[in-house]
């Protein structure tokens, strides 16, 4: 059982070394204060598909997709909730580091990645689940959105509908967890900032990435 564990979760690692290389460079490619936010994601692709997928110093982007891949694989190996999971892996590594440093999540990333995971989740048997859970988050990332926009924005709605729908098909145990874990985790990391003197109360910083972390952990403390 250990073995067939764990080569499915060393080749996913592996490979998740590889995808990370290709998430990097789409993340290079999203800047701030870009005119044509579609001709951006088109030459950024363009270059993500021309490099050789090698990691590079600091190796840190391929080694957390590698790190993801491998743990939601020991997680998810049994099933048909492995591949939307996979994919989610690589695309949110991409939006972590492009919301990191530019504060924004392109809709050329989040909208694409809908139908594609519904696609992947269709074989699950959990898509009702994942369907309803998205609404959910969305529809309360929505709300907290509309009262105040400045603390949330418009991209982290729509990628809370993501995390709802990856982690709704794992049951409502997952979505709770991803949904209060990003608000959780940014908040440590505010009182971080508040106590070290890095930050003041009106320091606005990038949630995507601590959303992302959130769903993470919501799949590996799945019962």
């Amino acid at each position: 059982m250990v073995v067939q564990v764990a080569v499915p979760v060393a080749v996913a690692a592996f490979l998740g070394l590889i995808a990370g290389s290709y998430a990097r460079a789409v993340a290079d490619g999203f800047g701030t204060d870009v005119e044509d936010h579609r001709k951006e994601a088109r030459q950024a692709f363009a270059r993500a598909i021309r490099i050789v997928p090698l990691p590079r110093r600091p190796y840190l982007i391929e080694g957390v997709t590698a790190l993801a891949a491998g743990l939601v694989t020991w997680r998810l190996h049994d099933g048909w909730l492995l591949a939307p999971w996979l994919y989610a892996v690589v695309a949110g590594v991409a939006l972590a580091v492009i919301d990191w440093r530019t504060f924004r999540l392109p809709d050329m990333i989040t909208l694409p990645s809908y139908p594609i995971i519904l696609a992947l989740l269709l074989p699950s048997g959990h898509l009702a689940s994942a369907v309803i859970w998205g609404l959910v988050l969305a529809g309360i990332y929505a709300v907290l959105w509309f009262i105040r926009p400045a603390g949330l924005g418009l991209g982290d709605v729509k990628l809370a509908g993501i995390v709802g729908l990856l982690t709704g098909a794992l049951g409502s145990q997952a979505a709770i967890v991803a949904g209060l874990g990003g608000h959780f985790l940014g908040a440590i990391y505010a009182v971080g900032l508040l106590v070290t003197r890095r930050a003041n109360r009106g320091t606005e910083f990038p949630f995507g990435p601590f959303m992302l972390v959130a769903a993470l952990v919501a799949v590996l403390t799945r019962v």
